[in-house]
């Protein structure tokens, strides 16, 4: 084990404990960096909220699944798809997802509460739903999310340009011939199937420091879409396997690791981008400043 000697820290037996928890770290790898790029659509449709609301349905199928003896992944799937499918089709008429996400929150995080109160087994699954795990991934579960990864990562290629011309101008998207509302229902389920699989690593309550806090903190610092993507999905990659790594040397949860690396990217590019912006207007006062100045 790590033990602390003479004040300081020594690594005998890191490697050991890392190779329990391998399959996590490359779940977490590849799901960060797919969190990465559907971060920064996320921030751009402005569907935060969204996220959690999915979350905490995707926890009421999984608890579900832990209830029945099912397959706890495949039910936070059922539960997360069926989640965003329908919040997609729902404010495609009502124009606003906030509310319609708003009234499934609480439903669905009451039905995971109904579910895990009935469940009599081992209360470290309990937990692990709403915070995550770093020890219980086996090879079937890594195979399973690395493909559903690199699945919803190629998709959003395929449909990266008409996603983000309707992300950025909705109107104007439409006016154009692109069928909005079609992309819209598409990146939901896409969407929905993303939290699902981010669920089993850092958990039900924490997923936004997976999908969101990444693009937020990369859309601080740039605003050119293929740099906000690139610097979103290098954010998530540290925060989630930064959060593994530091992990194994304690007995704290996961989730506590990710989202405190995560909010600290948050408040660098945050001082980082103010500190741009102050450069940026103090560049413009004095060009208008200078005596050389044309004048029309």
């Amino acid at each position: 084990m790590i033990e602390r000697i003479s004040g300081s820290f020594t690594l005998e037996g890191y490697w050991d404990l890392f190779q329990l928890v391998s399959n996590s770290v490359i779940a977490a790898g590849v799901l960060g960096l797919m969190g990465g790029m559907i971060g920064v659509f996320i921030m751009l449709r402005r569907t935060a909220l969204v996220v959690h609301g999915i979350a905490e349905i995707s926890f009421a199928g999984a608890a579900l699944a832990l209830l029945a003896g099912l397959d706890v992944v495949a039910g936070s799937a059922v539960g997360a798809v069926a989640a965003a499918a329908l919040i997609g089709v729902l404010s495609l008429r009502d124009k606003d997802v906030g509310a319609v996400t708003g009234v499934l929150m609480p439903f669905g995080l009451g039905l995971g509460i109904l579910f895990l109160s009935l469940y009599q087994g081992r209360s470290a699954n309990k937990f692990g739903l709403l915070t995550g795990q770093i020890i219980g991934v086996d090879d079937i579960q890594t195979r399973t999310l690395v493909t559903g990864a690199v699945l919803i990562s190629a998709v959003l290629v395929v449909i990266w340009r008409p996603l983000m011309f309707a992300s950025v101008d909705p109107q104007l998207a439409r006016a154009r011939g692109v069928g909005v509302n079609a992309l819209s229902i598409g990146f939901m389920v896409l969407l929905g199937a993303a939290v699902a699989m981010s669920v089993q690593i850092i958990g039900a309550l924490l997923v936004l420091a997976l999908l969101v806090v990444p693009a937020a903190a990369s859309l601080r610092v740039t605003v050119h879409p293929m740099s906000a993507v690139l610097l979103s999905m290098a954010f998530s990659l540290i925060s989630a396997v930064g959060g593994i790594m530091l992990a194994i040397t304690g007995t704290i949860p996961i989730s506590p690791y990710i989202t405190t690396i995560s909010f600290l990217i948050y408040l660098i590019c945050l001082v980082v981008g103010r500190g741009r912006r102050r450069r940026r207007r103090s560049q413009a006062e004095q060009s208008a400043q200078s005596p050389y100045t044309s004048k029309v």
